[in-house]
């Protein structure tokens, strides 16, 4: 008797180790951001009503978008689903450049030795942003909910973030000097951010950069930001394969968003009107952390 319970002992270690070592699983995320524009009709003739809703509509389709998220017990892979272009907003003299800092093409993560690889696909130049995996301090809450089939438990964290600014009918160069001042010393304020994990999926990881917490994470709030998980499967019938990429110009997280700053003043320039003319008017759409 004593025999059989140690053979079943030995058995269920045996396959509970080749289960951590094989362990790997696939997320599917739904991300969405709400964004507000209201533009003074006075100082921007062209932006009509019917305009604005068109702007709208195109901005709440460009942040409607769809990521998996590949993992195993220490590495992951971000990226996002391929999808139609977004629509684009005709008949204006008005361009729309939507900035967003904080959207990925393929973001690798190693939760165990806290380091991170973005590769980036930048007006047509690739970057390999390589940086390391900045602790959260998450506070873990009381409350609980199911997300589909599993049991959720309430985390947050407070992060401070730049004050967020008006959109105005001001032209592209008042813009650009705007910018300059406020950029110096901006203005910060507090934000808590949500997150709902898991225990039944026994990683610390998550979608983007949200990551830290005793099991997986299937929903996040971050101001405008939501993340929800629609999908999750542990141990697919194809092994997965994560690999850090390695196509790009390597850069750290600050050098890369320094250049990041400077295309979007080259940008803001290009699109500034000449010789007193309205006409062709940017509006520049920041979206970050």
């Amino acid at each position: 008797m004593k025999s059989i319970i140690r053979i079943i002992v030995v058995m269920t270690l045996v396959i509970s180790s080749a289960y951590a070592q094989d362990f790997q699983g696939e997320a599917t995320y739904k991300t969405q951001r709400s964004v507000d524009i209201k533009l003074d009709s006075t100082s921007n003739p062209g932006m009509t009503s019917d305009i604005q809703k068109q702007m709208q509509a195109m901005l709440k389709k460009q942040f409607q978008k769809t990521y998996t998220l590949s993992f195993n017990k220490e590495a992951s892979i971000y990226k996002e689903e391929e999808s139609l272009a977004p629509p684009q907003v005709g008949g204006s003299d008005f361009q729309v450049m939507v900035v967003d800092a904080g959207g990925s093409d393929v973001l690798y993560k190693n939760t165990k030795n806290k380091i991170y690889t973005d590769q980036k696909d930048t007006m047509g130049k690739v970057f390999l942003v390589k940086d390391d995996i900045e602790k959260i301090d998450w506070k873990l809450e009381k409350e609980t909910k199911f997300i589909g089939q599993y049991q959720c438990f309430k985390a947050t964290y407070v992060k401070m973030v730049p004050k967020p600014r008006t959109f105005s009918g001001i032209s592209v160069n008042e813009q650009i000097e705007e910018k300059d001042e406020e950029e110096n010393e901006p203005e910060m304020i507090e934000r808590v951010v949500t997150a709902w994990y898991t225990l039944e999926v026994p990683v610390n990881n998550g979608p983007a950069m949200y990551q830290g917490l005793p099991g997986l994470i299937l929903e996040v709030h971050d101001g405008k930001l939501n993340i929800v998980c629609s999908k999750v499967i542990i141990n697919p019938e194809s092994k997965i394969e994560i690999l850090e990429p390695s196509k790009g110009k390597e850069v750290n997280r600050e050098d890369y968003d320094k250049i990041m700053e400077k295309k979007r003043k080259e940008m803001l320039e290009r699109y500034a009107p000449r010789n007193g003319r309205r006409n062709g008017e940017s509006i520049e759409i920041r979206i970050g952390g």
